[in-house]
């Protein structure tokens, strides 16, 4: 079985260890308990969208990185043997219409 909270455990270590940044100082940063992110990164506790932010925002990077990052971890655990790498058009245009390729 996938576990979502398992894949989001690893992006956030990765990411965390990308930045040379340790458990504690991410987890200060972020006002997170020290315990309670060594739980998260093992896939142990599920993170609330509050605690994600938050640590998002302690390790420098959108949340739509880590999401992004996370749902093409899925998709490969899935099986699937493409996945978008592309913000559709459509949204494009309904965040940003001046960025919108129409």
């Amino acid at each position: 079985m996938i576990l979502v909270r398992q894949e989001i455990g690893e992006v956030l270590r990765d990411l965390r260890q990308q930045k040379g940044r340790t458990l504690r100082q991410v987890a200060s940063r972020a006002s997170v308990a020290l315990g309670y992110l060594s739980e998260v990164e093992r896939g142990q506790k599920e993170a609330s969208s509050e605690i994600l932010a938050s640590v998002a925002e302690a390790l420098d990077v959108p949340i739509s990185t880590i999401m992004r990052e996370v749902g093409d971890r899925l998709s490969v655990l899935e099986g699937l043997q493409t996945f978008p790498d592309v913000v559709p058009d459509e949204l494009v245009a309904a965040v940003e219409p001046e960025l919108s390729l129409h």
